[in-house]
């Protein structure tokens, strides 16, 4: 299986194994996969078409993107 993620320079790649964190690509913010304020907008039916994910922390803040303050990814 191939997972798509985002790498440091901000495009998509494909990856053998998921992500670890998930971000909001047009908020440009990161947080955790279970993040209560993500799985609430996900519930909703929003969202999902602006999610992306990473590797890890470094990467995610390398392609610019910042925290979620709910979550406290940091």
């Amino acid at each position: 299986m191939s997972y798509r993620l985002i790498g440091a320079d901000g495009r998509p790649y494909s990856s053998a194994s998921p992500g670890t964190l998930g971000g909001h690509r047009r908020l440009r913010i990161y947080g955790r996969l279970d993040c209560p304020s993500a799985l609430r907008w996900l519930a909703r039916g929003h969202y999902a078409r602006h999610r992306v994910f990473f590797a890890d922390e470094a990467t995610a803040r390398a392609a610019g993107y910042r925290p979620c303050r709910v979550c406290s990814a940091h």
